[in-house]
């Protein structure tokens, strides 16, 4: 029952999904489940895109045919996702904006993607990570429903298993003592790695099933150079990286894919 206990843990940890009462006695916590329970972010990408899917078929399927109706079902399905998880990836893309905006010292830059408080850079990067999502999810939805909820599956998981090679290439320069990811980034091994992109086979399995092994390469190939220019980013400004770095570049890896898929449809 270990893998589940920790899909349960990552549930909890990365959704909005109350997970209490005595599932949650029976779940348990410690440092070391915590770093088992990343091999499954990218199995909460699963149901996190599945929603995402569900809210945007449903409404394309309800809504009047017309030029906006994509548009809407883009909105309201990347609503649904913010409420699903709680805004976790997209505080950590305005913490690192801020921090890296607002700071060319990295000392400094620390302190500031620490602050809670959002800064202009953090309001302004939130601001264009969603119109992009949504403007390249209307544009998905506009060719194909199928195309859209397709590329929804496979950006929300692969974007959840790119962000783990950051925590196997650089090394964790957060709070040590405050940081509610600092356990994950103790150590990601060979097997963890290995079954979190199990889950992306998967995905990618069933999207190629839908649309052609084909349509797979531009998304995995774009979200892979998001997270390379990311990873160079936070080695050569931070040294390293922290929890908010892990949720910006989720942020970025799903933007590239949805962009190669756009390119690829």
């Amino acid at each position: 029952m270990g893998p589940l206990r920790h899909w349960l843990l990552a549930l909890q940890f990365f959704t909005r999904v109350p997970v209490t009462g005595r599932l949650a006695a029976w779940v348990g916590y410690s440092p070391a489940m915590l770093r088992a329970s990343a091999a499954h972010f990218p199995g909460i990408g699963v149901l996190v895109g599945l929603l995402a899917a569900g809210v945007a078929a449903g409404l394309l399927a309800l809504l009047p045919r017309g030029p906006f109706a994509p548009l809407v079902a883009a909105v309201l399905s990347t609503i649904a996702t913010v409420l699903f998880t709680g805004a976790l990836h997209e505080d950590g893309l305005a913490d690192v904006a801020d921090g890296l905006g607002g700071a060319f010292e990295r000392q400094r830059a620390l302190e500031i993607m620490k602050d809670s408080r959002i800064g202009s850079y953090g309001a302004l990067a939130v601001a264009l990570a969603l119109a992009a999502k949504v403007s390249l999810l209307a544009l998905l939805g506009s060719v194909d429903v199928r195309v859209l909820c397709a590329g929804l599956v496979l950006a929300h998981v692969l974007s959840r298993a790119w962000p783990l090679l950051l925590i196997r290439w650089l090394p964790y320069v957060g709070d040590e003592g405050g940081s509610k990811s600092k356990p994950m980034a103790d150590a990601i091994g060979t097997a963890t790695l290995v079954a979190a992109f199990a889950w992306v086979a998967l995905a990618g399995a069933a999207v190629a099933a839908l649309q052609g092994p084909a349509f797979l390469i531009a998304p995995v190939l774009g979200s892979a150079l998001a997270l390379v220019w990311m990873a160079r980013l936070f080695a050569r400004r931070l040294q390293g990286f922290t929890g908010d770095c892990l949720g910006a570049a989720q942020q970025a890896c799903e933007i590239a894919c949805y962009l190669g898929m756009a390119l690829a449809a």
